[in-house]
Order: structure tokens, then sequence, then C-alpha cells
């Protein structure tokens, strides 16, 4: 799968504990939907490998009414100096890295 490259709001998503998020555009959803049959290991959750400003970080994309979040972790928050509401640039790749 190529890599994919959106833009996002960060929300907020309450869960267990609140975590913040980027919703995966509906544009690419069919193609991770069709990369999670050989990468997904349960569950729905999808391996990523993504993109924010300079920080590059692994995650898993987890499937929501639909489509996906991407979690947007505390340190890459910090280092692109975003939160909650901000419109981030993502680049994403599907898989392990």
């Amino acid at each position: 799968m190529d890599d994919i490259a959106f833009e996002a709001e960060i929300i907020e998503w309450r869960g267990p504990a609140p975590f913040m998020f980027a919703a995966i555009p509906d544009e690419h959803v069919g193609a991770i939907r069709y990369a999670a049959l050989s990468e997904s290991y349960g569950w729905g959750v999808v391996p990523a490998v993504a993109r924010i400003g300079a920080s590059e970080f692994t995650t898993s994309l987890f499937p929501r009414d639909g489509g996906y979040l991407l979690p947007v972790k505390v340190a890459v928050q910090k280092a692109a100096g975003v939160g909650l509401g901000d419109r981030v640039a993502v680049l994403l790749r599907v898989g392990r890295r």
C-alpha cells in the first residue's frame, strides 16, 4: 500500500481515558480496509506508521463508526505544537515499519 496523505482535525474520544485522535477521511477507508486484510492483528485494529510534523511514530488505527481513528500520542502533540481542534497534515502507511 502506498503512503496516504491527508489533513484532519484533532478530536477527543472518551473511552477508558481521554485520548486525542485524527479521523481518517472517508476516501481512504477502503484502501485501509483492503490493506488490513493482511496487516491487521485482530479486533479490526490496524498497525500503522504515521508522520505529523517532524515526528514519525508507530501506532494502531482504531475502527470507529465505519472508519478509522489515528491516535495522536502526547509526545507527538507536544513536538508538533498541536492539540484539540487543530488541523494537522498526516502521512500514513499501513503496516509495521
